[in-house]
Order: structure tokens, then C-alpha cells, then sequence
């Protein structure tokens, strides 16, 4: 017996059963092989992430109930800095302290820990993923799987090694990628500083927001346009303070707008200061080392921070300082931890791409994007590839690099064995090739986090193994945000590419981001998250899963509301109220012979029809909210009243019809609010509606005249309920009107539904 309003219990119990049975979603001729991201465990998860991961859940149960066999599997991506930061700003413990070893199995303690509740978390939105088979990025299976991808690609000569200027973050302590730097308006200052020209003893007044590198100034340039510097070319410039030659030059990418339209070229301020120095030819001058710290002669040993200070007071105290200014800077930042970036020059691995640009290109352009416009980023960012990729990182909770340095010659040893390697730690006993010395010097750098997260679906397509072409022969589907369009898409195409030479996927689907209800990002700081775990013990996961199918459109943002989610339990209830007088009636005979029974399941046919070519398109709220309006609107309040009478007197088309648009209603929302839907259809149909498929429309249903008396029909009926109410009758009373000559067909039911005299 079903009961008689909807509750979270519901989910509970069904949660409970599917535990139990483990049913199989295997089967169909077609695979589809659902690349999830595999989330960073975190202490703390906001409903906007889990929502995320829902609607995942709704393309993988749309794309199973289309009849294919759906893999979708779960991950989670445990690599990289930030349970080194945890463990480094919460526990108060370092690296240095405890040494590497130690230091890494604590990080893998608080991994572990997190896993659980986001794991549970996504069990309780009711999800569908393989939770049976979760796989972890440090795993040893899985980083032996990016080590033996490093191999290869280094093999090829796709990976090398050089010394270059790289961007760094100084808090990290690590070289990063361009595709980890955001921007970050930020309020600074400019300052107008005094140099002298060497050749004719003029002061030239030079803008710059980075004093500090006065040191590191390599050369002055101004645009060859601007009018005001003609004189100076091929002159010297005297940086104050430090009193170093540097040549004047001209330079077309010069602002001629920005502070006094002549500027510092230093060793490095930003990427356009190394580009210059090299298409110059110009040696650099480095002052900051890897902690950030000043190695430049005079402050040598000090923050730059405290550099920055005592400069900028010397300048004044030598009256050298013409002004300055507050200014909003486009500041490069870390987006891991919005630290400033700086640009040191280090010995680093990097990964070609730059040649690969065109292939990478074409590749996306062929991609099947959910929505279109968000290809636009994808291309865009390719485009903007200037240098290759710095895969190595000085960190420790990473995959390492898999290699051995001989100690005598130099010489760069591997294992090809599909094994995972740690060389900082690892002791081999291998004669050296070249000059036979069997002593070895481990790598101690890692990879770049990317780097592995590139490979997640050659991972779930058994790259390396006898099945690897099989599966990777399925469709596939990459589901991601929007914010790493340019790291995890771009890499894993440009991985695969050079791997397999061919495209990663063939669909990519984009989703927004969930903000609060002003539309503002949630963050601890403006204390507007709203955790998952609230969402399910105060109003339930289906009720959250149902608004947000509605509210989503994919590719947006969207605002998250408590009170619209809670708003949502109304259908529910709704749903279980239709059941319930559904129940009442078991059928004998498959038959529809009805006018009203006819109508209703042509109308019936045809929403089928929108809802499925929206759920093929991915418009999900646009598919729910024709199939909500449809139950609500015309089947509960219209259908059912019409043939209630009919069906309590034992009407076999009556009693059939209901039964069999009810059922293609539930599996319609069956993708949306499984547990609801499985709970009524186990009650009333004695099986899972998890095994069911959509079906195809059954075009000889529909009536065509029967479908053009819809909105008559419906205005009949609010005309006649209207009528009852200004009279002050209950819906029963009986009324002295008649049927609308055009409704004719509908005439038995509608006398007997209003009790027309």
C-alpha cells in the first residue's frame, strides 16, 4: 500500500532495496562510456558540487532508458597540492619535519577520510554511478598507468627537458602551467620613476607597478609610433639605484596610453618581458630564487615583499619618485591559491604542444558540444598555445616522474614494466649502458596533476590491454564545468591525440556553476554555502533533484534556493496522490475505445514525442517541464476527472488507459526522481521501472482531431469550474449547462464529471 504523501522515507527505503538487489543497467547494443570528473576529496562540499554530479546521473539514466549500455564510473582525483596544504595549514605539519614518507601517508589518511562522506553524499542524491568499482588517481594501478604515458611520450621525443623561464607560484614552490593562472583584478600602485639617458644626461619619467625588479631591468622600450621617444633610439638608459646600462629600444607591442608610455623590460615582470628579452637576444638578470626570495646584489637574502618597500623608499628619499598613482591591475594569480604569480627561470620537463595545435584544433571542432557556444572556449584557448606544457612539479603528493639519473655519466634510466615507480626513494640494481657504473640517483620531481587527470579514459577504457580497442571503440562522453575547458578538455584531447591519434570523445557536455539565490558564488567567507547533507535530512534528495532539472539549462549558471527546492515536494506529493487512485484500478483488457481515452493518450503520444527529442538533445528542464505541465496540468486535473466515474463503474478503456499513461508518465520522470518513480512502480507494477526503457512513440495512437479539441476541452472545463465557484456550488453540485457542440465526443464523461442537468 503506498502512502499518502510524499516523504524522504521514500528514498530511504528504495535506497535500501537497490542495495540489496545490485540490480545490472547492462544491456543494449550500443556502449556509452561516461568520463565523470572525478572530484578532489575535500572537507567540505557544497550543494552546487553535488548537484553537478546529478546531473550526470540524469544523462546516464536518460542514455540508459534509450536503450544503451551506460558505463559511468567514479573517481576521485587525489593528486596534487591541496591536501598538502591541509595537512601543512590545519596539522601544523611539514614536510621538512617528517620527512617525505611520513608526510605522504598522512596526506593519504585525510583522503581517505573525505572520500567517504562525498561518497555518501552522492549515494543519497540517489545517484547511479559505479560505486562498486571507484577508482583513485594515487592508486597504485592508476599512477603506473601515467607513468607508462610519460614512458611513451618521452620515448617519442614528445617530452624534454630544458631550462626556461616558467611561471611559478612562490607559495606552492612549484613551476605551473599558463592554463593554472586566472586573473584577478587587484588595486596597486604605479609609480613614476626617474631614469636617466646616458647619451644627453635627460631624465625620461618610466611607469611601473613592479619596483622591485629595477634590478632585473634588461632593457627600455617604447613604440616605435609614439613620437615622444623618436629621439632616444639606440640610446642607454641608467636604472636609479643600481646605476646598470640598459639599451633604449622600439618595441611595436608597447602601450602608448599605459602610465608614461615608455617602459622597463625586466628579467621577468611577465611573459611579454620574456618573449622581448628573447627575440632580442638579450641575457636576463635573475633576482628572485624559488622561495620568492631577493638574490639580487644589494637586498640580496630578503623578502621581495620587504624589497619592494626598501626601494620604493630610497626612490623618494632621492626624490627620484614623480609620482604615483592607485591603480586596478589584471594581476596573474594561482588559481589553486591566488597567490601572485612570478617568472623564474628553472630546469623543467615539458610536453609538446605547440606543433599539435591544428590537430588538437580540428579535433574540436568535430566534438558534438552540449551547448554549442561553449566550443568557442575550447578553440579559443588552443589558439592562444604559445609554449609547451611544464609537466614537472616540486611537490610530493603527485605521480613521480619515472626516472633514474646516472651518477657517474648521467646517463637517463626507466622501467618498462607497467609497474608504478618511486625513484626518490627507490634503490635499483641496474648496470648503467654507457658506462657501466650501477649507482642511480632517483627523480624527486613529480607531475603536473593534469597530467594524470588527462588519462582518466584511457584508464576506463583498459588503455594498454587486450580490451583497450573495444572499448575505446564506445561512444564517449565527457561531462565537465566550464572552468576547466582549458585544462582537463584541452589536455585530455591533446594527451589522447598523441597516445592513440584520435579524439579523446565524441560528445562534451558543459554544465554551469550552482551560485546562491543572489547569485553569488558560495563561499565560507559570505556564509551562503548550503551542504548537501541539509538539503536531503530537511527536504529530501528528490525533491532537489526535481527543481534542478527544471531549473537547469546546460552550459548556465544557476541560483540554488531552498525554499523552490522544498517548493518541489508538491509534485511529489502529487504524483503519489495520482498512484494511489490509479491503484484502484486493476485492467482485464488491453483497450482504448474511449473519445476522452483516445484524446488523452494522443496528447499523451505526442508530449512523448517533445519530451524524448528534448532529452536526446540534453534540454533536460525543457523535457521535465512538458511532462510536469502534462501530469498536473491535463492528466490529474482534467483526464482524471473525466473518467472517474467511468472507472469506478468498471470501464475497461477507462481503467487500461489510466494505467498506461501513468506508466509512460513514471518512466519519463523516471531519469529525474528515480526513487519516487521505482517506489510506485514496484507498488502498482510488481517491478523496477530501473529495467524499463522509454520506448518508441506509438504514432497510430495519436487522433489528430481529438488533439485539435485540446485547448476547447480544457476550456470547457475551467469555464464550468469557474461557473460553480461565482454560484458558490461544489465541484459535485449538479449545473444547468450543456456540452460545446464541438466537444460532442467528450459529452458522457463531461455530464457525468461536472453533473450537468
Amino acid at each position: 500500500m503506498l502512502q499518502k504523501v510524499w516523504d524522504k522515507n521514500i528514498e530511504e527505503k528504495i535506497l535500501e532495496i537497490w542495495k540489496n538487489e545490485k540490480l545490472s543497467y547492462r544491456g543494449g547494443k550500443k556502449t556509452i562510456i561516461i568520463d565523470t570528473p572525478p572530484p578532489y576529496p575535500a572537507p567540505f562540499w557544497h550543494i552546487g558540487a553535488a548537484l553537478s554530479y546529478t546531473l550526470q546521473d540524469f544523462i546516464a539514466r536518460i542514455f540508459r532508458m534509450f536503450g544503451y549500455n551506460v558505463i559511468f564510473p567514479l573517481g576521485f582525483d587525489r593528486n596534487g597540492i591541496p591536501v598538502e596544504w591541509y595537512v601543512e595549514k590545519y596539522e601544523g605539519i611539514k614536510i621538512e619535519d617528517v620527512g617525505r614518507e611520513k608526510f605522504l601517508e598522512i596526506c593519504k589518511s585525510y583522503l581517505d577520510k573525505y572520500i567517504d562522506r562525498m561518497k555518501n553524499i552522492l549515494i543519497r542524491f540517489l545517484n547511479s554511478y559505479d560505486f562498486e568499482n571507484i577508482y583513485l588517481t594515487d592508486s597504485e594501478e592508476y599512477r603506473a598507468l601515467t607513468q607508462k604515458t610519460f614512458i611513451e611520450l618521452f620515448k617519442k621525443g614528445l617530452i624534454y627537458e630544458d631550462y626556461r623561464p616558467n611561471t611559478y607560484c612562490p607559495r606552492c614552490k612549484t613551476t605551473i602551467a599558463y592554463s593554472e593562472i586566472e586573473r584577478e583584478e587587484r588595486i596597486t600602485k604605479l609609480y613614476y620613476i626617474k631614469f636617466k639617458v646616458k647619451e644627453n644626461n635627460e631624465e625620461i619619467i618610466i611607469a611601473t607597478t613592479r619596483p622591485e625588479l629595477l634590478e632585473a631591468c634588461r632593457l627600455i622600450a617604447y613604440n616605435p609610433k609614439d613620437k615622444r621617444y623618436k629621439k632616444l633610439k639606440g640610446m642607454h638608459a641608467i636604472v636609479p639605484i643600481f646605476n646598470l646600462e640598459v639599451p633604449i629600444i622600439e618595441r611595436k607591442e608597447i602601450d602608448m596610453n599605459f602610465g608614461s608610455g615608455i617602459m622597463m623590460v625586466c628579467s621577468y615582470g611577465d611573459l611579454d618581458d620574456v618573449r622581448i628579452l628573447n627575440e632580442e637576444k638579450v641575457e636576463p638578470k635573475i633576482i628572485i630564487d624559488e622561495s620568492g626570495n631577493y638574490i639580487g646584489e644589494k637586498y640580496k637574502g630578503k623578502k621581495l615583499s620587504e624589497v619592494r618597500e626598501l626601494i620604493v623608499n630610497e626612490l623618494k628619499e632621492k626624490n627620484l619618485i614623480v609620482k604615483e598613482e592607485e591603480i586596478t591591475q589584471n594581476l596573474p594569480i594561482h588559481e589553486r591559491c591566488n597567490t601572485p604569480i612570478e617568472i623564474i627561470p628553472m630546469k623543467e620537463f615539458y610536453l609538446k604542444q605547440v606543433e599539435f595545435k591544428e590537430e588538437i584544433l580540428k579535433i574540436a571542432r568535430k566534438l558534438k558540444f552540449y551547448p554549442k557556444e561553449h566550443k568557442k572556449r575550447l578553440i579559443s584557448w588552443i589558439k592562444s598555445v604559445t609554449i609547451d606544457w611544464p609537466i614537472s612539479r616540486r611537490r610530493y603528493y603527485a605521480t613521480e616522474i619515472p626516472l633514474w639519473y646516472c651518477k657517474n655519466c648521467g646517463n637517463v634510466f626507466y622501467f618498462e614494466d607497467n609497474k608504478y615507480h618511486q625513484p626518490w626513494k627507490e634503490k635499483i640494481n641496474v648496470i648503467c649502458e654507457k658506462c657501466k657504473s650501477n649507482e642511480w640517483i632517483g627523480e624527486t620531481r613529480t607531475l603536473d596533476t593534469w597530467f594524470d587527470s588527462s588519462i582518466t579514459i584511457l584508464y576506463l577504457t583498459k588503455y594498454g590491454t587486450e580490451d583497450f580497442e573495444k572499448l575505446f571503440s564506445s561512444i564517449k562522453l565527457r561531462p565537465q564545468g566550464y572552468d576547466i575547458i582549458r585544462t582537463w578538455l584541452y589536455y585530455t584531447l591533446l594527451r589522447v591525440y598523441q597516445l592513440v591519434g584520435k579524439s579523446a570523445f565524441e560528445i562534451v557536455i558543459i554544465n554551469g556553476m550552482g551560485l546562491d539565490a543572489l547569485g553569488r558564488k558560495m563561499s565560507k567567507s559570505l556564509g551562503n554555502v548550503i551542504y548537501p547533507e541539509e538539503v536531503i535530512e530537511e527536504i529530501g534528495a528528490e525533491p532537489a533533484r526535481l527543481w534542478f532539472s527544471m531549473e537547469i539549462t546546460i552550459g548556465n549558471d544557476y541560483r540554488i534556493d531552498k525554499e523552490k527546492i522544498a517548493g518541489a515536494k508538491a509534485f511529489l506529493t502529487k504524483l503519489i496522490n495520482i498512484a494511489n487512485f490509479v491503484s484502484n484500478f486493476k485492467y482485464q483488457k488491453e483497450i482504448i475505445d474511449k473519445p476522452s481515452d483516445k484524446w488523452i493518450v494522443s496528447l499523451l503520444m505526442k508530449t512523448k514525442e517533445e519530451v524524448l527529442k528534448h532529452y536526446k538533445k540534453l534540454e533536460i528542464s525543457n523535457a521535465v517541464r512538458k511532462i510536469y505541465s502534462f501530469t498536473w496540468d491535463i492528466f490529474a486535473s482534467h483526464y482524471i476527472e473525466m473518467v472517474k466515474r467511468r472507472a469506478y463503474n468498471n470501464d475497461e478503456s477507462a481503467k487500461y488507459t489510466l494505467n498506461f499513461v501513468f506508466k509512460e508518465i513514471l518512466k519519463l520522470l523516471a531519469p529525474i526522481i528515480p526513487a519516487t518513480c521505482d517506489y510506485i512502480y514496484r507498488e502498482l507494477y510488481g517491478k523496477s521501472i530501473l529495467l524499463e526503457k522509454f520506448g518508441r512513440v506509438n504514432r497510430k495512437l495519436i487522433d489528430k482531431n481529438l488533439l485539435e479539441k485540446t485547448e476547447k476541452l480544457l476550456e470547457f472545463n475551467s469555464y464550468i469550474w469557474k461557473k460553480k465557484k461565482e454560484m458558490n456550488l461544489s465541484l459535485k453540485d449538479p449545473i444547468n449547462e450543456k456540452v460545446w457542440e464541438e466537444l460532442k465526443e467528450f459529452e458522457s464523461d463531461l455530464v457525468l464529471m461536472h453533473n450537468l442537468q
